[in-house]
C-alpha cells in the first residue's frame, strides 16, 4: 500500500506517515482526515512514498480523502516549505494555517451556493424614475443590477444599509438571487497552451485568446506614471521594483494601468494592503474602474463562509483581482502575474504571533519563485527596502509630484510646546487655525495616537497611578465609560471615586487621548461636527464606512483620530492637520521608532491639501530643531533615510546585518531567565559565525500576569544565520520548558 506524508496542525516539526487503502487515488497537495491520537484531524498530504521508516503495524490508515477542493499545488506547497524553513515554525501548522478556516476541519466543506443577483422580469419593467426618491439605496441596486447582475459584496459596496435593502427587493420580485460566479460580463475564457516562457502567466504558458474587459481610463497618466507603468510591464520575469511616490503622487493609478496591462494578457493580479479597513475602499475604487472584472477580497473580516469562496474563486482562476491583508498572500493564484505591496513599509504586513511571517518578504519570494514582477509603493520606503534599491538589488521607480497639477505638498510647521499657550495639550496657535478652517468650511485634522481619555490616573496627594495589576503598563482612563482599561491584557475597572493608596478624593488625568482632545474641541467649538475615529469609535461593524462617508459628504468640520486615519483615505476638504505629542518615539529604545514616527508623520501629513486648496501641516513638539522635523519640513526622505542608514551601519543594526528573536514568557521568573540563559549557552556552543546577545527584560516585562524576556541574535549575513538556528532551533525544542511559551521571530519588528 502506498504511504502519504501528512501535515497536520499541530507543534512538531515533522510530518506524519499514513497508508492509503488499495485502489484509493490521493494526490499531493488533497486534504485528508487521519487518526492522531484518540483524535481526528484534517491534514494535507506532503509527499506520497513507498516505504516509511516506522514499523509498518504502527502506521495507521488514512479514514478519508476530501474531494470538496481542489489540492494545493506544487507552487504553493513550495512557498509553504520555504515559510516554515525560513521562519522555523512546524511544517504542519505553516501549511493549515494557510488556509482558509473551513478548509482546516476534518469534516467535507458543504457549502451553500453564494448568491448573485439580477432584476427579475418584473424588476427590468421598473421605471427608476418613477421609483420612489426617498428609497435611496433600494434605487442604487436596482440602477446598478440594470448595468449587471452583482454579488451580495458588490451591492455592500453601494451602502452599509444595502443588505437588508437587498432582501426588501428580492421579497418585493423586483430582484431574484440565482447560484454562482456569473457577475461579470465577459469572466475570463483564455485558453492556456503550451509554449516558450511568457511573463504575463510565469508558468511557462501562453494566452492564446486576449481578454478583454471594461476599463476606466478617464485619468490621463503624468509623465513619471506612465514610465513607471512602461518600466514594469515591459520587464520579463521577476524584478522587484520600489514605487517612491510621495503622498497624493497617484500610485494607485500606476496599480490600476499595471492590473489593465496584466488583465488584457489573461494574468491575475494580487494586491496587498496594510489594514482591513483600508480594503472597501479600495475595493470600491477598483470595482469602479473595472466594472466587469471579478475581484475578490480576503481579509479577517469576512465570514468564514465569504472567506472560503473569494479563497477557491482564486484558486480556480475565476477572480482576476485579489486584494487582501497579509494572509492573502498564501492565496492560490494559477495565473499570478503581478504582485503589487501597497504602504510597504507598514510594520502591519508582519505576523506578530504564531507563523511570524513578513507577508512583503513571502510576496518578494513569490514572485521570484512564479517570475513576475512584483511592486513596493510608499511614500515612506521601509530602510530595507530603500537600502535594497540604492544598492541595485530593486529598481527604484519616483513619483515626485503630485497627481493633480494644482495639488502641492502642505507646508510643515513645528509648534515649540515650551513657548506657547497650552489647553489641555493643544496650543492655542492650533486651536485658532482650526477656526479659520470651519469658517472657510474646510476639515481639519487632530492625530493623536493614544485612544481613550488619558494615559493615566494619577492621585495628587500621594502620587498614586492607574497601573494594571496585570501588567508592567498602566491603565487608560475611559471617561465616557467611567472605566480605567488596560490596552494590553485588556483587564478593566470602574474608575474610583478615591485614591486605592491614601483615600484621596483628588484624581487628575494626566495627559490626552482622543477622547480628551474630542472633549477639549467640543468645548472650544460649540457649533463644530466633531468626529473621533479609534478603535472604540469604530468596533461596531460598517461604523468606518458610514463615518467615511460622512467625511466625503462634508458633514464633518473637525476629525480627531488615531494611525487608522493616517493613510490611503484621501478627504478632499482637508486643509489642516494637526500633530499632538509625537516626541515620545524620539526617546524609545527601539531603533526603528524614528523610522516609524517618520513614516505616520508624512502618511498623516499627507492628508492635507490633496486636493485644489492648499494644505498645512502644524506639529506640536518640545524639539523643533530636531533633525527628523527638520526633514519632514523640507519633504526629505531621502536625506533623512541616508542619515538614518549611516546611524544604523555604525550601530550594526538593520539591514546591515538579520537578526533572530527568542521569545520566552511564564508565570515564574526564575523558569524564564533560566530557559533563556541555557538557551544562550546552547548558542554559544554551537560557534557559529552569529553575535549572541545578552538575556534581557522585554519592552513590557510583564503581561497578563506573565513575565517576559528575550534574547536576541545576529549575523552579518542571511544565511550565516539560517545555518545557525536550524542547528540550534532542536536543541531548544529538548529544553526544559514546563509552563513557558517560547517562540522565534525571525527578521522581528518588535523589541
Amino acid at each position: 500500500m502506498p504511504i502519504v506524508r501528512v501535515a497536520l496542525d499541530v507543534p512538531l516539526s515533522t510530518l506524519f506517515d499514513y497508508t492509503v487503502a488499495e485502489g484509493i487515488a490521493v494526490a499531493i497537495g488533497q486534504r485528508v482526515t487521519v487518526p492522531f491520537g484518540r483524535r481526528q484531524m484534517a491534514g494535507v498530504v506532503m509527499e506520497v512514498v513507498a516505504a516509511s521508516d516506522m514499523a509498518p503495524e504502527r502506521i495507521k490508515p488514512v479514514k478519508q480523502v476530501l474531494h470538496d477542493s481542489a489540492p494545493l499545488s506544487a507552487e504553493l506547497l513550495a512557498l509553504l516549505r520555504f515559510c516554515s524553513d525560513y521562519y522555523r515554525y512546524p511544517i504542519g501548522q505553516t501549511v493549515l494555517s494557510a488556509l482558509p478556516a473551513r478548509l482546516r476541519s476534518d469534516k467535507p466543506v458543504i457549502g451553500k451556493p453564494v448568491l448573485s443577483y439580477r432584476l427579475s422580469a418584473s424588476g427590468a419593467a421598473l421605471d427608476l424614475d418613477a421609483f420612489p426618491k426617498r428609497k435611496v439605496v433600494q434605487r442604487r441596486i436596482l440602477a446598478k443590477l440594470t448595468e449587471q447582475p452583482c454579488n451580495l459584496a458588490q451591492l455592500k459596496s453601494l451602502s452599509a444599509t444595502a443588505g437588508a435593502q437587498l432582501k426588501v427587493l428580492v421579497a418585493e420580485g423586483w430582484v431574484e438571487g440565482f447560484a454562482g460566479t456569473q457577475n461579470i460580463r465577459n469572466p475570463v475564457r483564455a485558453e492556456l497552451v503550451e509554449a516558450n516562457s511568457c511573463p504575463s502567466t510565469g508558468s511557462g504558458r501562453t494566452v492564446s485568446s486576449i481578454q478583454e474587459h471594461s476599463f476606466d481610463n478617464a485619468h490621463i497618466l503624468t509623465g513619471e506614471q506612465q514610465r513607471a507603468v512602461d518600466a514594469i510591464t515591459q520587464t520579463s520575469g521577476y524584478a522587484c521594483f520600489l514605487l517612491h511616490g510621495i503622498t497624493g503622487s497617484g500610485k494607485t493609478e500606476v496599480y490600476v494601468h499595471l492590473m489593465h496591462h496584466m488583465l488584457q494578457r489573461g494574468g491575475q493580479v494580487l494586491l496587498l494592503v496594510p489594514e482591513i479597513n483600508l480594503t472597501p475602499q479600495l475595493e470600491n475604487y477598483f470595482r469602479s474602474r473595472f466594472p466587469d472584472v471579478n475581484l475578490v477580497s480576503l481579509h479577517s473580516g469576512l465570514s468564514e463562509g465569504e472567506r472560503l469562496h473569494n479563497w477557491q474563486q482564486a484558486q480556480s482562476g475565476t477572480a482576476q483581482i485579489v486584494l487582501g491583508t497579509r494572509l492573502a498572500v498564501f492565496a492560490e493564484l494559477p495565473r499570478l502575474a503581478l504582485i503589487i505591496v501597497d504602504e510597504e513599509h507598514d510594520g502591519s504586513f508582519k505576523q506578530q504571533d504564531g507563523l511570524r511571517y513578513s507577508a512583503r518578504d513571502v510576496a518578494i519570494f513569490r514572485a521570484s519563485q512564479r517570475g513576475v514582477a512584483i511592486v513596493l509603493g510608499s511614500a515612506t520606503p521601509s530602510l530595507e527596502s530603500y537600502h535594497n534599491a540604492q544598492s541595485g538589488r530593486y529598481r527604484m521607480l519616483r513619483l515626485t509630484g503630485r497627481a493633480l497639477a494644482e495639488a502641492r505638498l502642505p507646508a510643515v510647521r513645528c509648534i515649540n510646546i515650551n513657548q506657547t499657550v497650552m489647553h489641555h495639550g493643544i496650543s492655542e496657535n492650533l486651536l485658532r487655525e482650526i477656526g479659520q478652517r470651519i469658517a472657510r468650511k474646510e476639515q481639519s485634522l487632530l492625530f493623536i495616537n493614544r485612544r481613550g481619555y488619558a494615559p493615566v490616573l494619577m492621585c495628587t496627594g500621594c502620587g498614586w497611578l492607574s497601573g494594571c495589576k496585570h501588567c508592567a503598563g498602566k491603565m487608560v482612563l475611559h471617561l465616557n465609560e467611567q472605566r480605567l482599561r488596560c490596552h494590553h491584557c485588556g483587564y478593566q475597572i470602574r474608575v474610583p471615586s478615591a485614591c486605592p493608596s491614601c483615600g484621596n478624593a483628588d484624581l487628575l488625568p494626566v495627559g490626552s487621548g482622543t477622547q480628551r482632545v474630542e472633549s477639549v474641541l467640543q468645548e472650544r467649538f460649540p457649533e463644530a461636527r466633531i468626529l473621533r475615529v479609534d478603535r472604540d469609535s469604530t468596533r461596531n461593524k460598517r461604523a468606518w464606512q458610514t463615518m467615511r462617508e460622512q467625511i466625503h459628504a462634508n458633514e464633518v468640520d473637525i476629525l480627531v483620530g488615531t494611525q487608522m486615519l493616517a493613510k490611503g483615505h484621501d478627504f478632499p476638504a482637508l486643509t489642516l492637520v494637526g500633530v499632538l505629542n509625537p516626541d515620545s518615539a524620539l526617546y524609545s529604545s527601539d531603533f526603528r521608532a524614528a523610522e516609524k514616527l517618520f513614516a505616520q508623520l508624512v502618511q498623516v501629513a499627507g492628508r492635507a491639501g490633496r486636493a485644489d486648496k492648499p494644505g498645512e501641516v502644524l506639529v506640536q513638539t518640545a524639539f523643533p530643531d530636531h533633525p527628523l522635523f527638520r526633514a519632514l519640513q523640507a519633504h526629505d526622505f531621502e536625506g533623512w533615510a541616508e542619515a538614518q542608514l549611516a546611524e544604523r551601519k555604525m550601530a550594526g543594526f538593520p539591514p546591515f546585518v538579520y537578526q533572530a528573536m527568542l521569545r520566552v514568557e511564564g508565570r515564574q521568573e526564575e523558569a524564564v531567565y533560566a530557559f533563556l540563559n541555557q538557551a544562550r549557552d546552547a548558542a554559544v556552543a554551537l560557534q557559529h559565525a552569529v553575535e549572541i546577545l545578552g538575556v534581557v527584560p522585554a519592552a513590557l516585562p510583564r503581561r497578563a500576569n506573565h513575565i517576559r524576556a528575550q534574547l536576541l541574535i545576529q549575523g552579518a549575513k542571511r544565511k550565516d544565520l539560517q545555518q545557525f538556528l536550524r542547528a540550534w532551533q532542536p536543541l531548544l525544542d529538548v529544553l526544559p520548558a514546563q509552563k513557558l511559551r517560547w517562540s522565534l521571530d525571525i527578521d522581528p519588528l518588535e523589541f
